[in-house]
């Protein structure tokens, strides 16, 4: 018997939970601090392309793996008029943005992000204003985007240099507007009525679309599951997806419970679930709501300094300096939205550049990662194919928050490329956490190997003189004997424990 410290997962190549769709690794890009300008988008930085995009930025966008990008907002969005955003550039007007209380040039707009998506190779996912605005103008947009030609707002489309249709897919029916902040917050009944309006006009304008309505922005809001049922009830015939927002605030006065924020996604994502299928059956319906979980990160929330009257252009907003200790929280997210991708089948990070995000930038300086870059980036690479359903025990640890909970937090992959992939967190901040994976089935095809983001000082991070002092390191291959893998992981740490597999035959 395994010493008693030690953490045990058993699995079955019989056993799946269920295929990860690509659109789990999607970002955000919102107009939004330096985000978009002197982020992705520099004309007169030395690495910027004919279109203005940095191409340092986009060669780390693809190196980290994203698939798909939300735009343009996020709060910004409800006070946003998309025509603002298309023709001559020198031309567009410049506006006040409410939402975050700066100048916007629009010098940056939809012609541009879809060269961005473009480029970078990604799927856009629009957003449409549903806080001043409505189903008349998410109609406008929609055709402006999709119709091939031969109508006013298509042909502008042509004229303006993009003679060919967008074919955006993906589009959320506005943003977090059960959000008193957000500009034009609506009650749940009013909200449901104009998301279920809204799809039918987009859906009769083009068909192939796919719809997010607005779920709660936050498991915490005192209207959660209230707003789901009220939504849904007007909205779910017509929608494809319901969103989730979650954001985990380090807490310096309790880190047992930040390091265990994934209990709070997890039973988030049950509850949306739980209410999604509640809804199916009032409907008596046999369509199955997908959950778009379209913003989550880890976000210093409790620095955030509210606007002080002015209206600056591009300030430095949430520019969070994230740690070791935030990327192994953040490894965790990561493992409970593979956990469930069953049902949550597309996701962003917020944000991309800059803001909240995986990737910083100097204006006409460096791009460079932060230590969250590299989980997601390893996750993107390697959780490609069937989520395995896994038995999981694990020593515990309590926490104010959510009593006692796992030191192990793990999910494990039967990839596309014939390799099972465990993405395991230990969150024992002191000491090692010896691991067992009971191998049920699969038989080792060559050797294994460990991956591992730790360091001996927690609060680590990357910076532009420093951009590689958190990085992930090879740690010593795994044994595998017996039909069992052992390993250690070790404190405060991301490990990504990979085993090539025997073909059958």
């Amino acid at each position: 018997m395994p010493a008693p410290h030690t953490a045990e997962i058993f699995l079955d190549l019989h056993f799946t939970t269920g295929e990860v769709d690509p659109l789990l690794f999607g970002s955000f890009v919102e107009h939004l601090g330096r985000c978009v300008y002197t982020g992705l988008f520099e004309p007169d930085h030395p690495a910027a392309d004919a279109a203005g995009l940095r191409t340092d930025v986009l060669a780390l966008i693809r190196e980290l793996g994203v698939t798909m990008v939300r735009y343009p907002g996020g709060n910004f969005v409800s006070a946003y008029r998309w025509e603002d955003g298309v023709g001559p550039a020198d031309l567009r007007p410049r506006r006040l943005d409410p939402a975050w209380r700066t100048i916007e040039t629009n010098r940056f707009g939809l012609g541009e992000f879809t060269a961005f998506t473009r480029a970078a190779g990604l799927e856009p996912m629009m957003a449409v204003n549903l806080g001043t605005r409505g189903i008349s103008e998410a109609g406008d947009l929609l055709e402006y985007c999709n119709h091939p030609s031969g109508t006013t707002l298509s042909d502008l489309r042509g004229a303006h240099g993009a003679p060919e249709p967008y074919g955006i897919r993906l589009w959320c029916l506005g943003n977090e507007m059960d959000g008193p902040w957000q500009v034009g917050h609506k009650t749940a009944d009013e909200y449901g009525r104009l998301a279920a309006e809204t799809a039918r006009l987009m859906r009769m304008i083009d068909p192939s679309v796919r719809l997010i309505a607005c779920g709660s922005s936050g498991s915490g809001m005192p209207t959660f599951g209230d707003w789901e049922s009220t939504v849904l009830s007007h909205a779910y015939d017509q929608v494809d997806y319901l969103s989730l927002h979650a954001y985990y605030d380090p807490d310096a006065t309790d880190q047992a419970s930040y390091l265990a924020s994934a209990q709070d996604m997890e039973r988030f994502i049950t509850d949306v679930i739980a209410l999604c299928d509640a809804a199916r059956v009032r409907h008596r319906s046999t369509k199955r709501l997908s959950l778009a979980f379209d913003e989550w990160n880890i976000w210093y929330m409790s620095r955030q300094r509210p606007g002080q009257g002015e209206w600056p252009r591009t300030p430095r907003l949430l520019e969070d300096v994230y740690t070791v200790a935030d990327a192994v929280v953040f490894g965790s997210l990561l493992i409970t939205l593979l956990r469930h991708c069953d049902r949550v089948t597309a996701a962003c990070l917020a944000q991309l550049v800059n803001v909240i995000a995986p990737i910083m930038t100097e204006p006409g300086g460096p791009a460079w990662r932060q230590t969250t870059f590299h989980p997601f980036a390893q996750a993107a690479r390697y959780a490609r194919g069937q989520v395995l359903q896994l038995h999981v025990a694990s020593p515990t640890y309590e926490t104010p928050k959510y009593g006692d909970v796992p030191l192990l937090h793990a999910t494990a992959v039967h990839g596309e490329d014939g390799v099972l992939t465990v993405f395991a967190v230990n969150r024992d901040p002191a000491a090692e956490l010896p691991l067992a994976v009971h191998l049920g089935g699969f038989a080792a095809g060559g050797p294994g190997s460990h991956s591992v983001l730790a360091d001996a000082d927690p609060a680590a991070a990357n910076t532009a003189s420093e951009p590689d002092r958190v990085t992930p390191r090879t740690r010593t291959a795994p044994a595998v004997e017996g039909g069992r893998l052992t390993a250690t992981l070790p404190p405060l740490s991301w490990n990504v424990i990979r085993l090539p597999l025997a073909t059958a035959g």
